[in-house]
């Protein structure tokens, strides 16, 4: 439906200049981003990152069109692959420090940044320093900052991919289940990965893009029931489906 289209993407290309020549990152990209879980597919390399940012609108594009269904940029959270942390503050100024520089008060931000720590399950860590954190304790405390601004789109450039596997698991359960509470104003998350095996478990829709320069090979609807089990037929089915794209 129409009235689910957030962001509109239209022929979207993205060419940079190097020494060899214009080198193309993009190519003619057009997609809508839904109310939805909506995972980003491509091998390592191919201009996820790049288009990411594009829809963030941190980053330029060389043709094409992007409209906006409410006329503006939708306020956007991110995490990044890596936990971006200000080693030099706590837990609870790192995720103060964005809303802080909304407007907000100093008790305000505070209380604000404590509920959003107390979700990613940090009660308790609000005053340690990261190098005090595990590499999945950095990672829910990005999170809980990009969720803190109470953004209507969250971004997600591959925030589980240097995490172990165990970490890992539990990161992104607990993000789908910050999805389905619909405790947050979320409308939309949108994740990147080049995990076959990820985007099924997580996305509603999944976009496949093409090794560099980045095409759509295919979009696929996941209708299998949540929570998913990896073992079944149906998710075995589907995985082999994505992976005839991707190879």
């Amino acid at each position: 439906m129409m009235d689910d289209v957030l962001i509109s993407l239209r022929k979207i290309s993205k060419s940079y200049k190097s020494e060899n020549g214009i080198v193309k990152v993009i190519d003619d990209i057009t997609m809508d981003i839904k109310k939805e879980f909506l995972v980003i597919l491509g091998p390592s390399g191919c201009g996820k990152s790049t288009l990411l940012r594009i829809i963030a609108g941190v980053e330029s594009y060389s043709g094409g069109e992007i409209y906006y269904a409410s006329g503006r940029v939708p306020k956007i959270g991110f995490v990044f692959q890596f936990p971006s942390l200000l080693p030099w503050m706590t837990v609870i100024d790192n995720v103060s420090l964005p809303l802080k520089n909304m407007g907000l008060g100093k008790d305000e931000a505070k209380e604000t940044a404590k509920r959003y720590l107390s979700l990613v399950g940090l009660s308790g860590f609000e005053e340690l320093y990261p190098y005090e954190l595990s590499g999945g304790m950095r990672q829910r405390v990005n999170l809980a900052r990009a969720l803190a601004i109470q953004p209507e789109i969250l971004l997600m450039d591959e925030p589980f991919s240097n995490l172990d596997p165990l970490t890992a698991e539990s990161l992104r359960a607990e993000v789908l289940d910050i999805w389905l509470s619909g405790i947050t104003p979320l409308k939309a998350i949108v994740m990147i990965t080049h995990s076959v095996d990820e985007a099924i478990f997580l996305a509603d829709r999944i976009v496949i893009l093409t090794p560099r320069p980045s095409k759509i090979a295919k979009e696929l609807k996941v209708n299998l029931p949540r929570p998913r089990n990896r073992r079944s037929a149906e998710f075995e089915q589907l995985e082999d489906l994505v992976y005839s794209y991707v190879s």
